[in-house]
């Protein structure tokens, strides 16, 4: 399959049936997709329990190579574009779409950026994703079912997922205009890691200038986080930020150290 297709990562958060892993394992393979990770499995060794590999049904390599990572904001270090897909609407989150919208930007977002890297990220059977997990994701992203009844299973919601990346990204070439890509490395997308780091230091430098009080955060931070991600920011970006943290960081203790003693 071509070199887009294994950029994307499919990410379950804390599933807790072996069964749902294996069917989602199978869900990806039959769309051409292998990148499966797990975040924090409530069953122990969740990838080798009888019922998974049943399920798997001839995506046992899929399964096998699933990567597992503590935390999601781990899993989506490398990643460039996040979705995160829920049928619950947040008073405080990222932009939102439908699953059909959000594969038409993965692959957007594929053809421009050589070294970008998607991720569609799924939640708990029973309570989905947290606002801790959607303030890690770019975007919102619902499957439009029924409105009287739109319960999916896990791995029913990613073969659903799958299914619209895979037809996104093999669309006529013919039909798309993809935006050439630059060769200044600096203006590519800025990873999950690198906006993480940013955050840090842009809460750090926030707190030295008395503009975030830590004792009452209220919610500044999760709607800076909000506005990073919905920025799209490049690495070049990101770099700049951090050097606008460093100078505030360091003006405070500047000014600090020249205060006259009382």
């Amino acid at each position: 399959m071509t070199s887009d297709f294994s950029r994307v990562r499919f990410i379950m958060t804390e599933p807790s049936h072996p069964g749902n892993v294996g069917s989602a394992a199978r869900a990806i393979k039959t769309m051409g997709f292998e990148d499966l990770v797990l975040v924090a499995p409530k069953t122990p060794e969740i990838t080798l329990q009888p019922e998974a590999i049943a399920l798997a049904s001839g995506a046992g390599d899929v399964l096998a190579q699933a990567n597992t990572f503590e935390t999601l904001k781990d899993a989506l270090a490398p990643v460039t574009l996040a979705f995160a897909l829920t049928a619950r609407e947040r008073d405080l989150g990222p932009p939102a779409c439908d699953i059909r919208e959000a594969a038409q930007m993965a692959q957007t977002h594929l053809s421009a950026h050589p070294e970008g890297r998607i991720a569609l990220v799924v939640g708990t059977e029973r309570s989905g994703l947290t606002n801790e997990h959607i303030e890690l994701c770019h975007r919102v992203c619902h499957i439009p079912a029924n409105p009287a009844y739109s319960s999916l299973n896990v791995s029913q919601a990613m073969q659903l997922g799958a299914w619209e990346l895979r037809y996104a990204l093999l669309r006529s070439p013919s039909l798309i205009e993809p935006k050439p890509p630059s060769k200044h490395p600096g203006s590519q997308p800025a990873s999950g890691e690198a906006i993480q780091a940013l955050l840090a230091h842009w809460q750090e430098a926030l707190e030295v200038v008395r503009f975030l009080d830590p004792e009452h955060p209220k919610k500044l931070m999760p709607r800076m986080r909000h506005l990073f991600n919905r920025s799209d920011l490049s690495k070049d970006e990101v770099d700049m930020m951090r050097g606008v943290c460093t100078a505030m960081i360091a003006t405070a203790h500047k000014n600090k150290q020249n205060k006259p003693s009382s």
